[in-house]
Order: structure tokens, then C-alpha cells, then sequence
């Protein structure tokens, strides 16, 4: 065991959460990054001889052609078909055909019914085909498919799942030839090379507004905990400023799931609950698990031992995580460190222990066994580390954080000062008050990072490092 994060060294103490919070607005992707976005997208095809890109998106499944069209299509599916050569066609239902003269990148517009809701007019009975035979789909070309998920990790042969509507994708085939079809999702998100994968600093500023958003929605709805609120009371306070979440917001209080039900309800808070608390923005959520209780004889009798049992433990991995993560450092080489602070197989946690977050919470992910993908700058990445031990309710510190150079950060600093001025105030107040001692290339995202209560009807008692 790694003596540096043995868990008695992690202690409850009344801490004050950062109180000079400032208010945080959006920030636009600018026309030079917007720029940037489609020259890395067509150098990566030249790089991999593709001829064209079909990138679909609908409500859920939109994040790699909102990267080039700055938009989504809501509640219709569409298509972006992008030529190597940088010609491009937005395909388009009935109610977003009006965005193609709002694109990021020049495409030209093709009306598309059936991307369109059931039963709303399809005026125009041509097949498919047709559509993406008048986008210059063409027999021989070679085009890659990106929807939103990759199966190609290391497995060659799965360039031929598609995670898009087969209608779509039977579509291209017959005009390319099935063999030239293949998928190219990890063009985009693959956690070594995808062009999405780093970020510069007006990507960095655009995120950290949605970050922050999250994470202060988080600190509200903690604060407001008590005997007999309800998770719908609970909810207002995690949800703001009219922002689409990227997740499902939790606020769960007692058993959860009744009736298969994922949203919060009129239950009311009672004294000993496991509770979990949930949101999330483009940039990042913000998540924490703990129990509804002021001190530990408050817990139920059986789990008075969680503190020590999974809380100051989990506590621990966090800490590993965020004093070691840098620029450089291998995915396999942050799996081993969880692993051995923090034992998979006592602990339980199943999914990879952080992953690459954007306008999508989860993107992909460079940390897993094995890996010899490196961490680089640019990357945002939040801690995802969810211990599970049967008898006890869950422990939960998630937020996220930016990877970045001298180089970014002087760029930020220059472009976006105070935005700089935050993420200084942040590490300044997780080394000085929390005592983790963070890399420089670590920049919080957002006010709470660290900052974990678990009894959540206590406002002032936070973990931090003990440095005896």
C-alpha cells in the first residue's frame, strides 16, 4: 500500500467552502477556433485517405457534428457530410433546415423528411439514396461513419458496427460499396489521436462556464439539505440558468429506482438516507454521494463504520488522482495507481477510474488497463472512481479538471484573465485548505473540486490531507 494514501491520513474538519466566487457567463466558440475544428477533421481524413465523413447526430448523439455545426437538431436526426476536399452538406428534417445558414462551416443544404418527426409532411417521396447521392456520395469513395461511440479498441474488425440507423448506413453503402464504409467515430474521440481530445483556451473557457454551472448547482442543493425537503425542491437547486444538462439530474434521497423512476419526486429527506445529488452541463458534472446526517452516530446503526470503511478510503483514490494526473503520464499508469490505492476487487468500482469529458459528460477515455495512451495538454478530465460496498451507501467527489502547459496557460492568462484568476484561486485554496498538493499542469474547472462533505446535513465538515 502506498503509505502517501493510507486513509487514516484523510480527515473530516470543519472547512469553508471558496466564498469569493465571482458570477460566470458563457463564452463563445470563436470563428478561429471554428476554423481550427475543421482543419483538424480534414487533415485527419487526408491522414487516413478517407474521402468523406457521414456524421449523424440527433438529441443525444450529437456532440461530433455540433463540434463542426456549433448546433444540434434537437429533436430530429441529421446528417453532416463532409468532403475531403472541404465541400460539405447539412442534412437536414423540417424544423432544422432553418440552422443551415447558422452553421460554423459552410455546408449547403439538402431537406431531408425523413429526419423529421412521425407524421409531419413528406412533401418530397424521393428514397434515402437520393439525398446523400445529391451530397456527392459517389461508388468507390472511401467514407467513415461517426455516430457517437467507438468499437475499435484494438479490435480492427469492429469498424464494421455501426452504432447509426441502419437505414442511414444501408443508404451510403449502396452508393460507396459496403466494403468502403466503416467506422470512424475515433476520428473524433479516441482517447490518443481524436481531434476532439484537446481543447485551446476559448474551448477551455466555453467548458468551464458549464463546469462551474454544475458544480455550484451541486453546492446550492448541499446546502439546502435537510429533514423534509424534497428531491423535487432539492432539483430547483441543481438545474439553472435555463442550460440543457448533459445527464440525467439525480437528486435521490432513500431507495432508489421505485417504479423504475430515474427523476426526482416529492420524497421527503429523513434523517439517515443515503442521498446522491447529480448534474451536469457541456464541460462537465458535478456529482456527490453521501448520507443525509449532521455526524456519524446518526448513520444507521450497521453502517456507523462508513467513514472508515469506504468514505476516507474513497477519499484517498480522489486525492492519488488529482496529486498525480500531468501531462505525460500514461492511462495505464493512472489505472495502477487507483488500483493500488483504492483495490478494485474490495471496492468494487467497475468503470475507468476518469475519463475525457466535452459537450458530452462522458466523451471517451485514455485511462484503462493496459493503456500507452498519454495524458496531453489540453484534455479535460473528471475523476469517475464509484466504490460499491454491499451494506453501505455510496461515496461520490466528481468533478472535473483541465490538463495544460506553459504554453495554454499563458494563452488563457492572456485571453481570459479572469478566468485565469479563478483557476489560480482554486489551486490555491485546494493546496492551502484541502492539503493536496496538485501538479502544475492541473487547472480546477470549477469551485468544488475536492471538496467533499459526506454527512450532507453538515455545511462545514470536509474531508482534507492530513500531513502527519
Amino acid at each position: 500500500m502506498n503509505r502517501h494514501y493510507e486513509s487514516s491520513l484523510f480527515v473530516l474538519e470543519d472547512i469553508v467552502r471558496i466564498q469569493e466566487h465571482k458570477p460566470v457567463y458563457p463564452v463563445s466558440l470563436n470563428d478561429k477556433t471554428m476554423e481550427e475544428r475543421l482543419k483538424k477533421v480534414l487533415d485527419a481524413m487526408k491522414e487516413r485517405q478517407l474521402d468523406v465523413l457521414i456524421i449523424y447526430n440527433d438529441l443525444e448523439h450529437g456532440s461530433n457534428f455540433e463540434y463542426l455545426t456549433g448546433f444540434l437538431t434537437r429533436f430530429e436526426e441529421g446528417v453532416l457530410v463532409l468532403h475531403r476536399t472541404g465541400e460539405a452538406f447539412l442534412l437536414l428534417g423540417n424544423e432544422n433546415i432553418k440552422m443551415q445558414k447558422y452553421s460554423r462551416i459552410p455546408a449547403a443544404l439538402i431537406h431531408v423528411p425523413f429526419f423529421s418527426l412521425p407524421n409531419q409532411p413528406m412533401k418530397d417521396d424521393r428514397s434515402i439514396t437520393a439525398y446523400f447521392q445529391e451530397a456527392q456520395i459517389r461508388p468507390g469513395q472511401q467514407v467513415g461513419a461517426v455516430g457517437w461511440k467507438m468499437f475499435t479498441s484494438g479490435i480492427e474488425k469492429n469498424r464494421k458496427i455501426f452504432d447509426i440507423p441502419h437505414y442511414i448506413i444501408e443508404a451510403v453503402q449502396q452508393l460507396a460499396g459496403q466494403e468502403n464504409v466503416v467506422n470512424c467515430c475515433d476520428l473524433f474521440i479516441g482517447g490518443d489521436a481524436g481531434v476532439r481530445i484537446t481543447n485551446n483556451a476559448n474551448e477551455i473557457a466555453h467548458y468551464e462556464y458549464g463546469s462551474s454551472l454544475a458544480s455550484d448547482g451541486v453546492a446550492a442543493a448541499l446546502d439546502h439539505v435537510e429533514e423534509g425537503i424534497t428531491e423535487l425542491e432539492l432539483g430547483t437547486y441543481l438545474n439553472s440558468e435555463g442550460q440543457r444538462s448533459s445527464v440525467v439530474t439525480i437528486a435521490a434521497t432513500g431507495e432508489r429506482f421505485i417504479n423504475a423512476n430515474y427523476y426526482p419526486t416529492d420524497k421527503k429527506v429523513q434523517l439517515g438516507d443515503r442521498m446522491s445529488l447529480t448534474v451536469g452541463y457541456k464541460g462537465g458534472l458535478t456529482s456527490r454521494a453521501g448520507y443525509a446526517v449532521e455526524q456519524e452516530d446518526q448513520l444507521p446503526e450497521q453502517e456507523r463504520d462508513y467513514i472508515k470503511k469506504i468514505a476516507a478510503p474513497y477519499f484517498a483514490a480522489i486525492t492519488a488522482w488529482l496529486e498525480n494526473i500531468r501531462i505525460g503520464m500514461s492511462g495505464d499508469e493512472m489505472c495502477r495507481l487507483i488500483q493500488e490505492v483504492l483495490p478494485q476487487d474490495v471496492y468494487h468500482w467497475e468503470l475507468n477510474p476518469g475519463h475525457l469529458i466535452g459537450d458530452e459528460e462522458w466523451m471517451s477515455s485514455p485511462i484503462y488497463p493496459d493503456s500507452r495512451e498519454i495524458l496531453k495538454s489540453g484534455m479535460l478530465l473528471q475523476t469517475d472512481i464509484i466504490p460499491s460496498m454491499p451494506g453501505y451507501g455510496g461515496a461520490g467527489c466528481e468533478s472535473g479538471i483541465a490538463l495544460a502547459d506553459e504554453a495554454l496557460k499563458e494563452q488563457i492568462s492572456r485571453e481570459y484573465p479572469a478566468l485565469y484568476d479563478r483557476f489560480l484561486k482554486r489551486r490555491r485554496y485546494i493546496e492551502e485548505v484541502l492539503q493536496i498538493e496538485l501538479s502544475e499542469d492541473v487547472l480546477p474547472m470549477n469551485d468544488t473540486v475536492a471538496y467533499y462533505r459526506p454527512f450532507f446535513m453538515n455545511k462545514a465538515l470536509a474531508f482534507k490531507k492530513s500531513r502527519r
